[in-house]
């Protein structure tokens, strides 16, 4: 089974949040996940991201493949 991290969309029309989640590569955008790993609110100024930073290690340790838009957060935070 092929991993991910990716985001998720949460929140309302117009005002959307994300979740950072680990899911299989072949479930839907919003669908079935395996484990939230943070959350990204880009509606604050300046955006807001949060990564349980031990959680996303052990996950790119066992081969998660991370998406461009959270490679990019995530490589803002480190």
């Amino acid at each position: 089974m092929a991993t991910k991290i990716r985001l998720t969309r949460m929140g309302m029309k117009g005002k959307p949040f994300y979740r950072i989640v680990v899911a299989d590569e072949k479930s839907p955008r919003d669908g079935r996940f395996i484990e939230i790993v943070g959350n990204y609110d880009p509606n604050k100024e300046p955006a807001e991201v949060n990564f349980n930073k031990e959680q996303m290690k052990s996950w790119l340790a066992k081969g998660a493949i991370l998406t461009n838009t959270v490679a990019s957060l995530w490589k803002k935070e480190q």
